[in-house]
């Protein structure tokens, strides 16, 4: 069965990637630039762009099972083409916002509205909807390059942040396997932490002494803002000051699918412990 994976150089896609090939399956990557990318040998590459469903015509030729990111311009029209396109089955990744359904919350609002052009589309789906994850942590690294002080937005925030990996295990059991169909996966790590508790798990793998300091909100919303349009910033703070979503129930359903338990922080660390030396 051929694969599209979408946003395969991503955290989670470069990690499903290789999961599916180890597993023999057949997979086509999705990228914006096939001279910039290595993949797996046997990966065939592909372009196209998800705001114009049209230019995937070529990427979904006998693809069976599509890994599809959300908040795309026209989720409908993308869906159709992948529907039409003879898709058997959709993995969607959207996040715990998408069950509010919150329209007046710009990331609530493209999560729940990705998930239901997937409902309406008739086509097989399976939605996964991670909390925070851990390579999120890869944003203090220009702070630690240049010192041991990290500071942080929404400092007071816990969250059971989830390795990409253990995202991309379920994401590949669901497009390779039956019984996944028409199910919610809603998926955590093993422990609810503070970002001073990811720092310090870092500052010992690392082997250096590492401090976290929290942004006020002003300070924290002037950054974001620089960086991301307004209305996410918006949501954001209405996720993490208001405390309209909470991501720090630890949940089974890693455990349950994959038969392993999610990795700790301190292992997704190990793992990545070059990145940030």
């Amino acid at each position: 069965m051929m694969i599209l994976v979408t946003g395969a150089t991503g955290n989670i896609g470069s990690q499903l990637v290789t999961a599916l090939t180890q597993a023999g399956q057949q997979v086509r990557a999705l990228v914006r630039d096939p001279k910039a990318v290595t993949m797996p040998p046997g990966v065939q590459l592909v372009t196209g762009d998800l705001n114009q469903p049209d230019s995937l015509a070529d990427a979904l030729v006998g693809v069976r099972g599509v890994f599809l990111l959300p908040g795309y311009a026209d989720m409908p029209g993308l869906l159709a083409r992948i529907r039409q396109a003879g898709v058997q089955r959709v993995v969607l990744l959207t996040s715990g916002s998408a069950a509010q359904a919150d329209m007046n919350n710009a990331v609530s609002r493209f999560m729940a509205l990705s998930e239901r052009a997937a409902r309406e589309a008739d086509v097989p789906w399976t939605f996964l909807r991670p909390r925070a994850f851990m390579s999120n942590a890869l944003r203090w690294l220009p702070q630690l390059r240049t010192g041991d002080l990290v500071r942080v937005p929404f400092a007071g925030v816990a969250a059971a942040a989830i390795d990409p990996a253990d995202i991309a295990a379920v994401a590949a059991l669901a497009l390779t396997s039956d019984g996944y169909e028409g199910r919610i996966y809603e998926l955590t790590g093993p422990d609810s932490l503070l970002p001073a508790d990811q720092i310090a798990v870092l500052a010992k793998v690392l082997g250096r002494d590492l401090r976290c300091e929290g942004l006020p909100n002003e300070e924290a919303r002037a950054q974001m803002e620089a960086s991301m349009p307004v209305e996410y910033v918006d949501a954001f703070f209405s996720f993490y000051v208001d405390g309209t979503l909470d991501e720090s129930q630890v949940l089974p359903t890693v455990q349950e699918v994959t038969g392993h338990p999610p990795r700790t922080f301190e292992q997704w660390a190990e793992t990545h412990a070059d990145a940030f030396r």
